[in-house]
């Protein structure tokens, strides 16, 4: 291929008319952590100008759906023009010249049988028509000969054969043929990566021009990580939070405005980029995407006021309200301690130690746009496909050091953790947090979304002071039973006690945390009020006194209601609850005479069933008389015998059946009588 643009491009003149590239590049970026992104473009251009961007073939689709282009001071967009979704060789097939099987110079020329080029050999130009190429046989000099490509050139009326390797350059005098060349080995170039597309962008207009170029497409999630200092009785930490992000895409970034965006913005993928074909009168049905299920973490306080909705007074700003206090200054009864941070606090708390060195510093503005959270870095620089962290937090935030104890997370010690306020005034996206305590390492944590004025428990190492063990009983009784139509319902109250015995061994007291699983049904009674209630456990808070045990009682209860009619009830059942004491006397009164009317169906059905019994039992034995009387002669007194005992036994079953008959109408309205009964049974004595 290097040989074909040699010769036919010698002097690398390749066509006038494109447009002048011109390069804009990248100023503006903004990252969001549901894993788009937003991408400016801006700079300036000249005249009728083209940018060419590269993206990713997986972006395309995103390009399609949300390029946004400003040619400023006068200027027009042109088109946009991108690459076809076919494969290399299906779009070099559509040239008039086909190089998609890597043709040599003599298969090229061949296809350009026809054409007219310009032919450079020795110190001789010749100007002709392409006959083709034949291949002769060359005398070598040292034995077989070689076989020589030969052009073949129709000049004027003269035929010139031409060796190829003689051939200096060679044009095209066809300048259609010539674009058509230059087109396919251009679609060879951008195939040559065949994950990156060109997208390019043409200008029009006159003289300078600001133009701006935006879109987005699919980015890593930025992320963030957090480290949490602790210092020796304080009510306040350090905590620094970096965001890490990538740059995943074909530009640099040269001191552009970075956004990272906390948010969740609906955002969707449309197959724009594939050719579609509708039928008429079908229409392409619309294609959705679901949103992601949304997490919502942190409690619900027990200690807040209800109150209906309704326009609110305008409420103190964050900045002037004291932890433990509402929006209009009023204590919050069970709160946690009070807090209250002054200038004192701070200063105590930032002496020279690891966590308060004023060497690692924000560089992020923070700013809220609606329902999202934006932190502004200015005059960032970062090369294509390389990863950065940036300092985007460094506050201090309100703590309480409590112990967490979850028995589904460890059976037998809490955990080490802090109860903190986000009072950064940012929004802290989830991530992974490392706690330092008196300048030493303390543990991990992971901690989610919190944002600002919010409050949330992380826990990061044992607590091996403090052991918890728990004793469990549960006790079921009737509470409550009626009957309506027949039908018992029967309420009993399950009733579960937890009793949690923490034994602090240490020196000093400890708040402690414990939380309890919320199940679906249960509610609790007799049981002090849980300080923050979540989506599956009560989270109760209390001291834990220094070399002394501490318990809590949680006492919750279920009442089930259990319903059956009382036909679907046997003998035994019925006789089961008439004597249990639990029952009331009118309900067990019912249920003696429902018992007296089955009794009175079931003497009658007793009887029919001994009467059918006996039918079936001469039945049977009229069988083995007739078989006996085959084989006895009619004359015997044996036959006669035979023949009496059969008539006798007729005699009975005509007996037993009349005796049956007349027992059924009596047997149903014994039956009846007992529907009824249960039919229009209602006894409610709760």
């Amino acid at each position: 291929m290097q040989k074909i643009l040699r010769v036919l491009f010698p002097l690398a003149a390749f066509p006038a008319g494109i447009l002048c590239a011109q390069s804009v590049p990248v100023t503006k970026v903004m990252l969001f952590s549901s894993g788009v992104g937003y991408f400016e473009h801006a700079g300036t251009v000249h005249g009728n100008s083209s940018t060419e961007l590269r993206f990713k073939t997986s972006q395309i689709n995103d390009i399609l759906k949300s390029i946004m282009l400003q040619d400023r001071d006068g200027g027009r967009i042109g088109t946009i023009t991108y690459p076809s979704q076919d494969p290399l060789a299906k779009t070099l097939k559509s040239f008039q010249v086909d190089i998609a099987q890597n043709p040599t110079l003599a298969d090229l020329l061949n296809q350009l049988r026809g054409a007219r080029v310009s032919v450079q050999t020795g110190g001789e130009r010749l100007a002709g028509t392409v006959m083709g190429v034949e291949t002769r046989q060359k005398p070598s000099g040292v034995g077989q000969p070689v076989a020589t490509p030969v052009l073949n050139l129709l000049s004027g009326a003269t035929i010139r054969s031409v060796e190829l390797q003689a051939i200096a350059n060679l044009s095209l005098d066809d300048p259609e043929l010539q674009d058509e060349l230059t087109k396919a080995l251009a679609a060879l170039v951008q195939a040559r990566d065949q994950d990156k597309k060109p997208v390019s962008i043409a200008f029009n207009g006159a003289g300078d021009r600001h133009v701006r170029i935006g879109y987005v497409v699919e980015t890593p999630v930025w992320k963030t990580s957090y480290r949490l200092m602790l210092e020796p009785k304080s009510n306040v930490a350090r905590i620094q939070g970096w965001a890490i992000v990538e740059n995943q895409t074909e530009s640099d970034w040269n001191n552009v405005s970075l956004s990272l965006v906390s948010g969740r913005p609906i955002s969707f993928t449309m197959d724009l980029y594939q050719p579609l074909y509708a039928k008429r009168p079908n229409v392409v049905p619309e294609l959705y995407a679901s949103l992601r299920p949304q997490v919502y973490a942190g409690g619900i306080s027990s200690r807040a006021d209800t109150v209906q909705l309704r326009g609110a007074a305008a409420a103190a700003p964050p900045s002037q309200r004291r932890i433990g206090y509402d929006a209009n200054g009023r204590p919050l009864v069970n709160q946690l301690q009070e807090i209250v941070v002054t200038a004192a606090d701070v200063a105590s708390a930032a002496e020279k130690s690891f966590g308060t060195d004023n060497s690692v510093q924000s560089i992020a503005n923070a700013l809220k746009l609606g329902q999202l959270f934006q932190y502004t870095v200015a005059n960032v620089t970062l090369a294509r496909q390389k990863s950065a962290m940036i300092p985007i937090i460094t506050d201090t935030v309100c703590i309480e050091r409590v112990s967490i104890f979850n028995a589904r997370v460890l059976s037998s010690n809490p955990l080490n953790g802090v109860w903190f306020k986000n009072t950064t005034g940012k929004h802290l996206l989830q991530g992974p947090l490392t706690v330092l305590e008196n300048d030493a390492y303390a543990g991990d944590a992971q901690v989610d979304n919190v944002p600002p004025d919010q409050s949330r428990l992380v826990s990061y190492g044992i607590d091996l002071d403090v052991t918890v063990s728990q004793r469990v009983g549960q006790t079921e009784s009737l509470v409550g039973a009626k009957i309506a139509k027949g039908v018992l319902t029967l309420d009993r109250r399950l009733v579960q006690t937890v009793t949690y015995v923490a034994d602090n061994k240490s020196a000093q007291s400890k708040e402690l945390v414990i939380e309890h699983p919320l199940e679906p049904g249960w509610k609790l009674v007799d049981t002090p009020k849980p300080v923050e209630t979540t989506a599956s456990v009560y989270r109760f808070k209390g001291a834990a006194p220094a070399n002394k045990v501490t318990t809590l009682v949680v006492k919750q209860e279920l009442v089930q209601n259990q319903s059956e009619a009382l036909s679907n009830f046997d003998m035994p059942q019925l006789i089961q609850y008439t004597n249990t004491g639990e029952l009331s006397k009118g309900i067990r009164d019912a249920l003696a005479k429902a018992i007296q009317l089955k009794q009175a169906v079931g003497v009658l059905e007793d009887q029919e069933h001994a009467r059918t019994q006996q039918i079936n039992e001469i039945t049977a034995e009229q069988g083995r008389i007739r078989e006996n009387m085959k084989t006895v002669a009619p004359s015997t007194q044996y036959y006669d015998r035979l023949l009496s005992k059969l008539n006798e036994q007729e005699s009975t079953i005509e007996r037993l059946l009349a005796e049956r008959k007349e027992a059924a109408p009596r047997r149903a309205a014994a039956m009846n009588a007992y529907v009824q009964y249960l039919g229009t049974l209602d006894v409610d004595l709760r």
